[in-house]
Formats: structure tokens, sequence, C-alpha cells
């Protein structure tokens, strides 16, 4: 008999997307778990379903190891009395440990003396450490929970059945009245109820039941079966992993098969077709060679290959009903024209206190024309920007995203084309919802990606200027999700613009709509430190080190891609001995400034006594001008080479003058000159963020 312990929980059909993540915190806290008991084992595994998540952990020990513990007691002046004879306080210590007088001993801990002893605790049976598993089954976290019949307890979905057994002897404890022991359950129509008695036997029991335990094999199988099924009619069935993980944990014993649908639907665009087959009934796409849509698709049934016909015209069925009533829609939706839709808009809220999404698409037309002005994009450009503004969310209105909400901004690009307006229009009425999520593509145009832009400020802005801002797990307009698209946005067109500008120009339109409920100045210092957490996350996924990240991130109101291209050219300059010496120069200036009270608008170039003094505020002169030219044009080398220029120049002045003087307007001027030369070296990066090993 193996020295495993085999834990499953069962329970009703869990929402496919919590499955895996489920498995994978069952595992991880069971390791933990045998981590700080000091227990060993050989390995773990785990398994799930829709209706189970198990883990067998392999050779576990018998019980704990045992250890020998250092306990400290009482200080050795209270330990002992003027005699040197133990006290009460080192007596009452002995007999609280359990030990004898002679094994106490002293030992120095942080200048003090202090009494301790050595004792052996010997360890536990695993039997008996083993009834905490019922803690960490009820602490497993999921996105969504319920309760079920009187019990207090939230979880997933009610739980059935729990296998917990230490080689062929059960656990015994009890969740919400279920008692654990060795009963678990094989597929709800196929299998029967199966007792364990060797943790072994689990999946080669289970599987007679028509289960497979293991998702890895699962998915391994469907994914054969589709490439049979291609293989054997001569097609192309592109297997989206987001898709097969959904279908892998919506089953428990796979079979894949093909069904029809009439050719006719092909006449509806493909990203209709293609929704209404995955998102809605998860079935497989298939293509020619060529990549052109078949009208056919591939379902994974939950059970045998017997009565599959029957099976197959059940989901034609079905299928053939969604087809139906998309056609349908796209032939109704082009019946309106994209203006009289976008008139509609007055009619769908955006949010109650921040209005209708007509009343977006007015600002839209204002802010996005703006920012193509910012950006100096040309009239043809700025002429598309304000059609598609007018037009941005116009698809809205229309049954096909009223049905499919993932088509909005797709449809909008088909039926614009379909209305006649340039293709240029149109190509920004989808991209303009781009990036939908992480790891999507930006918009391709400049048009479509400056609408973009302006959508996610204004979302962002008037949901900060009502005080609606994101905390925790709270985020129900994704204003992360909007911010980070944003910033993706100018990174990768290069867009030489401030983001403090674009933020500047939105506030002033929601600003002068009568949008913002408070001070603009709170609500832009408010989105920039937002954006600095996004910013963070972006340089993080580049592998900036913090340091780095923190460095750059002084002045999140810039250019993202000069702040990213900054962040990429110090992290390469972290080993350069010339760059570490400096940095200790440009941040001795930062430090001193720091120290000044009362700073004057200019340096008073008649106070400048010593010749180290004249020298350096030429070079902050130079500074001044030409750095912010170097910073605007992406010019990183050149902008830090003009700090390395000045690095003599900061040490000759430091060996030289004495900032700190007796005389206070001298002090004064100096401090005032290391602010100026400190705030024009924050234009690059706070140094003094950077961390050198020593």
């Amino acid at each position: 008999m193996s020295n495993n312990f085999l834990l499953e929980i069962g329970l009703e059909e869990m929402p496919a997307r919590f499955v895996t993540d489920a498995m994978e915190q069952l595992k991880t806290k069971l390791k933990v778990w045998m981590e700080e008991n000091r227990l060993s084992y050989q390995s773990i595994e785990a398994f799930s379903t829709p209706r189970r998540l198990a883990v067998r952990i392999n050779e576990l020990a018998d019980k704990q190891d045992d250890i020998t513990e250092e306990a400290k007691g009482p200080s050795k002046k209270i330990a002992l009395d003027d005699s040197g004879e133990w006290t009460k306080a080192a007596i009452g210590f002995a007999k609280g440990q359990k030990v004898e007088m002679e094994s106490l001993y002293f030992k120095e801990l942080k200048g003090t003396e202090y009494v301790f002893t050595k004792k052996e605790v010997q360890g536990k049976k695993t039997s008996e450490l083993l009834l905490d598993v019922k803690t960490i089954i009820t602490s497993l976290n999921f996105p969504k929970n319920m309760r079920w019949g009187s019990y207090s307890l939230k979880y997933v979905r009610p739980i059935h059945s729990i296998v917990a057994l230490f080689g062929e002897d059960i656990i015994p404890f009890e969740i919400t009245d279920v008692k654990s022991g060795r009963k678990t359950f094989g597929h709800r129509f196929l299998g029967n109820e199966v007792d364990l008695f060797d943790t072994k036997d689990y999946e080669e029991e289970l599987f007679k039941q028509f289960v497979v335990v293991r998702p890895e094999e699962r998915k391994k199988a469907i994914r054969g079966q589709i490439e049979s099924i291609a293989k054997e009619q001569d097609w192309f069935i592109p297997v989206e992993e987001g898709l097969l993980e959904e279908v892998n944990n919506l089953v428990e014993y796979p079979t894949a098969l093909y069904g029809s649908f009439d050719k006719e639907f092909l006449d509806i665009p493909d990203e209709v077709l293609i929704t209404s087959m995955r998102e809605h009934q998860r079935y497989f796409p298939v293509e020619d060679k060529s990549g052109n849509l078949l009208p056919y698709f591939i379902a994974v049934r939950n059970g045998s290959n017997e009565y599959l016909n029957n099976v197959q015209k059940g989901n034609e069925k079905v299928l053939r009903a969604r087809l139906s009533d998309a056609n349908f829609f796209y032939q109704e939706d082009q019946k309106l024209h994209p203006e009289e839709a976008a008139a509609k808009l007055d009619h769908i809220v955006f949010q109650e206190e921040l209005g209708t999404i007509g009343d977006k698409i007015r600002r839209l037309q204002q802010i996005a024309p703006s920012f193509g002005e910012m950006l100096r994009l040309e009239n043809e450009n700025l002429n598309i920007i304000e059609r598609a503004a007018a037009l941005a969310k116009f698809d809205l209105v229309t049954l096909m995203v009223d049905e499919f909400s993932e088509l909005q901004g797709i449809m909008g690009e088909k039926y614009a084309l379909m209305a006649g307006e340039k293709p240029e229009v149109a190509a920004a009425i989808k991209e303009h919802y781009q990036p939908r999520h992480a790891g999507d593509q930006v918009p391709a145009s400049s048009a479509g990606a400056v609408l973009g832009l302006a959508e996610k400020l204004d979302t962002i802005t008037a949901c900060f200027g009502i005080g609606m801002i994101p905390t925790g797990s709270q985020d129900p307009y994704g204003l992360r999700r909007q911010a980070a698209g944003a910033a993706q946005i100018l990174l990768e067109h290069n867009f030489s613009v401030r983001l403090e500008e674009l933020i500047n120009e939105t506030i002033k339109v929601l600003e002068k709509s009568g949008v913002l409920k408070r001070p603009g100045k709170e609500v832009r210092q408010d989105i920039l430190s937002f954006f600095g957490l996004r910013l963070k996350n972006i340089l993080a996924e580049r592998s900036i080190r913090y340091d780095v990240a923190d460095a750059v991130l002084e002045e999140t109101g810039g250019q993202v891609a000069v702040l990213v291209k900054k962040a990429d050219f110090l992290q390469t300059k972290l080993h350069d001995e010339e760059f570490k010496d400096t940095v200790e120069a440009l941040s001795r200036v930062t430090n001193i400034a720091r120290k000044a009270d009362k700073i004057h608008d200019d340096v008073n170039t008649n106070l400048l006594d010593e010749a180290q003094e004249k020298e350096l505020y030429e070079a902050y002169q130079k500074l001044r001008e030409e750095l912010p030219i170097q910073l605007a044009g992406a010019n990183v080398e050149k902008a830090f080479q003009l700090l390395v220029d000045i690095k003599t120049t900061i040490h000759d002045y430091f060996d030289h003058v004495m900032v700190m003087s007796e005389d206070n307007e001298l002090k004064e001027n100096r401090l005032t000159q290391m602010h100026k030369l400190s705030s024009e070296i924050h234009r690059f990066a706070n140094f003094q963020h950077i961390v050198f090993s020593s």
C-alpha cells in the first residue's frame, strides 16, 4: 500500500474559468502547509474536472521531522541573584520548558546576556496533522461564491463529496454535513460511485467511470481528436488556446465531433459567425487551407462516442437558430444609416452622473481633433478624426452589437463601409477600442490611435472627476485597462506629446461641459498618479529594475515613449563605473537642493563670487537650453551626455564652494542655484532612487 495522501473535493459543476486557478491554489496551499509542518514528501500532483478538485501527495512522511529548538528566557541579571544562584524566574522558565536546570546556559543577544535552553521536539503524526486540510479546503478563493441550504460556508459551488485518504486510512473531518471518506463519483451520466482503497489507483478507477482527471490529458485528447477530424476532412481548424482551455474545463470525458450549417450563412461577416460559434457555443470554427471559413464547426461532447449523430443534430439546431438571428440582425442593421444610429445615442446612459453616450460623443468631437492638432497631424488626418469621432459609437444601437457586445467597433467598421464612409474613417471606428485587453494590438492608424486616446482619457477623466476612482478590485469601468491601453498607444506610436498636456486638454473640455464635480487640479494629480502605476507595470514587463523605474517615473506627465527609452537606457548603464560616478555627482546636487527653505525666482549672478560658481551657472544655462530639446526629440543618449558633461563641474563646485554659508544671502542664492540645477536634472530622472551594489 502506498504512503500517499489523496484529497478530492467533489462539487457541482464549476464555471470553466475558475477550475484551473482553483486547482493550482489547492496544490500551492498544500505545499506551503507541508513546509510549515515539516512534512517531507516525494512529489505532489494536481487534478481537476468541472466537478472535482484534487491533489495527491506522493510518499508523504508518517510524521514530522524531530527538531531541536532553542528557547530564550529572562536576562542574566534577572535569572541569577546576587549570590549567583538561580532565581524563581529562571526556575519557572526551566519548568515551563520541561527541562532540567543543568541544561540552562547564557548567550549574548544584542549586547545583553539571556538564559537559553535547548529541547528536543518530537514530530507529530501526519495523520493527526492532516485534519487541518479542512481549513485549507474552506480557504480557497474564487471570483464568485454562493451559499446553499442553511450553511454559512460561502463556496464556488455546493460540496457533495470529500475523499481524504492517507494510505488506506480515511482522515476524518466534515464540511457542511459532508463527511470525508473514500467514495468518489464518476461521470454524471455514464459513471458510477467508486470506493477508493489505494490512492495510486485514483486516475485508473475514475477513467473506468468515464472521467479523465488530469486536465493536460483531456486537453491532449481534445487537440488530437480535432487534428484527426481535420486530417480526415482535409480542413484547417485553428485551435484558439483560450477556447481550448475553457472547453477542457467543461468536460470530464471529451469526444470531438463536427457539424455543419447552411452555406447561405457565410454571407454574414466572418467575425459574427466566429463569435456565434466560439464565444456563445464553444465551437471551433473550420477553415479551408486558404483561411476561408467553411460551413462546419467542431464541438466537444462531455461523454463517449455513442449516439454522436443525435449530438451532432442537436448542436446544428442550436447554431442554426443563433445564425438565423444573426442574419436577421445583419439585414435589419443595414437599413439604419450611421448618422441616424448616432442620433439615438442620446437615449443610452453612459453613467448616471456623466450623461449619455451622446454626451460622450460630443466631448470626443472636441478632444480628439485637439489631440490631432497637438500631434501636428495633417488636415486630411484631422478630417478623418473628426468624422470618426462623430460616428465612433453608432453601432451600439444596432441589433447585432446588442446581441453580440464583443463585436462593438468591428460591426461599426463594416456598417460604415457599407454606408459609403471612407475606409480610413471606418478603420478608426474599429480601432479606437484597441487595445481591448493586455496583449491586444494598438490601433494601426494615426486616426484610430488619436481617437482611442481621446476616448480612453475622456472615460478616465470623467470618472475621476466625479470621484469614481478604482480601489482594490473595484474598477467597474475598467479604468486601469483604459489607462494601460492609452499608455501603450503613446508608446507604440511614439507620439511626441506630453501625457500631462493630453490630460489638461481633456480636463478643459470636461470642465466646459460641466462634467467635473472636483477641482481640475486635483483630478489632474490623481490621474497622473494613476498613470504612474500603469507605467510602472509596463516597465516591469520590460524587465526594468524597480529603482530605475522609480527614477524615471518622477516625471509621469512627460512623453511616454521617452520615459520608456530613458528607463531602457539607464538599465544598460547600471554596471558602468563612469555612470556610477555621474549619478553620485547629480545626486549631490539633488541632496543639497532639498535643504532650501527659501527659493528665489532667479539666481543672482552678482553674488556668484567663486569661479566654480560661475562655471556651474554657465553649465546650468546650457543644460536648461539643450536638455529639453534632446528629450523632446527622444535623443536619450545625447540628453544623458549633457548630464555627464557637467559631472566634473559639479565636483569642482563642491570641492571649492560652501553652499551652507554663514552669510544668509549667499546661502539662499547658492541653494537657489542648486534647486534650479536639480530641477533640470529631474527632467531626465531622479537619480537618488538608483541603487548600486557595494
